[in-house]
């Protein structure tokens, strides 16, 4: 799964037709009818009345296909936010948790932890959300196939108290993703869920989704998912909280000349594209905001990393790897590629909103920065040398030394980059290839290690560092590696401290440093992963029929500016609350 696109491919949806803005009066129930025809993306008249309408794109690239918020890697948009919700929201620019479904959650003994839940909530079909609702959640990761199944072996119980009280038992005091889970478990009605096989749990589309959120299903078609706010809505009342937009249109994602021509014409009120040329526009007189008005614009949201195959040589030799990290120009991705939309990461790769977790000092001792005659030294030092005057080195053995460097076919940034990357590489002596598979075929060999070199960045910004750790660190590795630790990297003492970490309570900031101090000097030492840059939160916003965005500036709301999946529980929600309507937009 893709949620946090980089480009934008070519067209998916036959027939998207270029966007022009402007009222509209036809009634909601003429675009529900499934045989009639979609309104063309971001058109204002047709389906839904402008000034109420909310048009986004950037998440989906195609045709809604599921409504079911376990499978967080492909359901439509706004299925887990604006329909099911969590316990709690959590703020990454503030490192705070704010109670949601859950009114407060304490550890009440050793290994015991408490949820209070919000009485008043209702689910969208009007029955009362319980303890029954949360319990049940919980257990259902007790199928083996259920992405938080993991939760369960450290996981003894969940009880339910009183309608408004759960009660955890754990054998384990994993507390970094305990509260991982507290902010990312979309919780499911027991009422509507109960007897479901697990094929059906996880595989099943979940059509008209029952939710306690501030949407409801409303129509779908190949280009878009609509949702229509409902009455009722518990937070209006306990919160003061009211979700502005009365619809809100998702298009699938098209061209990039498309969505371009979609916001300029003010089409799009949100887009979550990757767009090249953005900085011309927000500097332009065209309309077009980013949270920040300068480089690099976006917020971060992830770490790409260069991950070399650690079981191969001579990627196996950290002097390899260290000669490797010194030789990417990353200077030249960030501006040449990305036009400064994007920032260059720290050796450490920690993303900025973790600013506090970086041990400064090791990173002054062990840190690595671009430097050719530094990479061309550690090679030689190592005993690698150009024996056949090719300006290319062969290795202490004499063997030859072509590595292949895959990105996905089509990902055009991506593409670039890595023939930066080869470049920069064949500058200090190392043939590095740029290859560009089927991405399938590419995640293929990626989980069976039959790679060289690969760019990844699947780890998402999170309430804690030990996420990022435990993608660099994660043992043991298996035939195939899923989801972390691509490059089969091994270090026991590194694991330790990885669940060491995990078991560090998330206000005991200084007791996280200790340990993230530690796995930063092995990191920067051993280098299994070397950190290129940090993408951006790709967001573009116009104000011709919504204004507030959250940007940078002083009195604008902070939150996250995205519908992307899993970011709605980030603050995605509250955006949609602190929107205002432009007069007569």
């Amino acid at each position: 799964m893709r949620d946090r696109p980089r480009f934008l491919i070519p067209l998916l949806a036959a027939g998207l037709l270029t966007a022009c803005s402007g009222g509209g009066t036809t009634t909601p129930s003429q675009a529900s009818n499934p045989g009639g025809a979609a309104a063309p993306p971001g058109a204002g008249g047709g389906a839904f009345p402008r000034s109420q309408t909310l048009y986004t794109s950037g998440t989906q690239w195609g045709p809604p296909a599921n409504w079911n918020p376990l499978r967080e890697w492909d359901f439509a948009t706004g299925t887990k936010g604006l329909v099911y919700e969590t316990l709690f929201m959590y703020d990454p620019n503030t490192d705070k948790f704010t109670p949601w479904l859950a009114e407060s959650g304490d550890w009440t003994g050793g290994k015991e932890y408490t949820l209070k839940l919000r009485p008043g909530v209702t689910w969208s079909d009007g029955q009362p959300f319980t303890a029954d609702d949360v319990v049940f959640t919980f257990e259902l990761g007790k199928m083996e196939t259920v992405p938080y199944h993991p939760l369960w072996s450290w996981l003894k119980s969940v009880e339910k108290v009183d309608d408004l009280t759960v009660r955890f038992t754990f054998s384990k005091t994993n507390y970094q993703e305990w509260a991982n889970h507290l902010y990312s478990r979309a919780i499911v009605p027991a009422h509507i869920w109960q007897g479901r096989t697990e094929d059906e749990v996880m595989n099943g589309a979940n059509e008209k989704p029952i939710g306690t959120g501030p949407y409801v299903y409303q129509s779908h078609d190949q280009d878009r998912m609509v949702w229509v706010k409902r009455d009722g809505w518990w937070a209006t009342k306990a919160l003061g909280k009211d979700v502005k937009p009365k619809y809100i249109v998702d298009i699938v994602n098209s061209s990039n000349e498309v969505a371009m021509g979609m916001l300029l014409q003010k089409g799009l009120d949100l887009s979550g594209n990757f767009l090249p040329g953005i900085p011309n526009l927000v500097k332009g007189n065209f309309g077009i905001k980013t949270y920040y008005d300068q480089p690099p614009y976006m917020l971060p949201a992830n770490t790409t990393w260069l991950l070399l195959n650690t079981t191969k040589k001579p990627m196996d030799d950290v002097n390899f790897r260290r000669a490797v990290a010194a030789a990417v120009d990353t200077k030249k991705i960030v501006e040449g590629v990305y036009g400064n939309l994007v920032k260059a990461a720290g050796p450490t790769g920690l993303l900025p909103q973790w600013d506090k977790y970086v041990d400064q000092s090791v990173v002054a001792q062990y840190g690595f920065t671009h430097d050719v005659a530094k990479a061309k030294k550690l090679l030689a030092d190592a005993g690698y040398k150009d024996t056949n005057g090719d300006g290319l080195v062969e290795s202490p053995t004499g063997a030859r030394i072509s590595l292949k460097l895959v990105v996905p076919a089509g990902w055009t940034d991506w593409m670039e980059a890595a023939r930066v990357i080869s470049a920069s590489a064949k500058e200090a002596g190392i043939d590095v290839q740029a290859d560009f598979p089927d991405y399938n075929a590419l995640v293929d060999d990626r989980n069976a290690g039959k790679f060289d070199m690969v760019l990844n960045n699947d780890r998402q910004l999170s309430n804690t560092p030990w996420m990022y750790y435990d993608y660099v660190f994660r043992m043991p590795v298996q035939k195939l590696q899923t989801v972390t630790n691509f490059g089969r990297y091994e270090n026991k003492q590194a694991w330790d401290l990885t669940q060491q970490l995990d078991q560090v309570k998330p206000d005991d900031i200084e007791g996280m440093r200790k340990i993230t101090s530690q796995l930063q000097k092995i990191q920067l030492q051993d280098l299994p992963v070397i950190p290129l840059w940090y993408n951006g939160l790709w967001s573009q916003t116009t104000d011709s029929v919504w204004k507030n965005w959250p940007t940078s500036a002083a009195g604008t709301p902070k939150y996250p500016p995205t519908l992307w999946r899993n970011w709605l529980e980030m603050g995605g929600t509250l955006m949609l609350t602190e929107l205002q309507p432009v007069s007569g937009g």
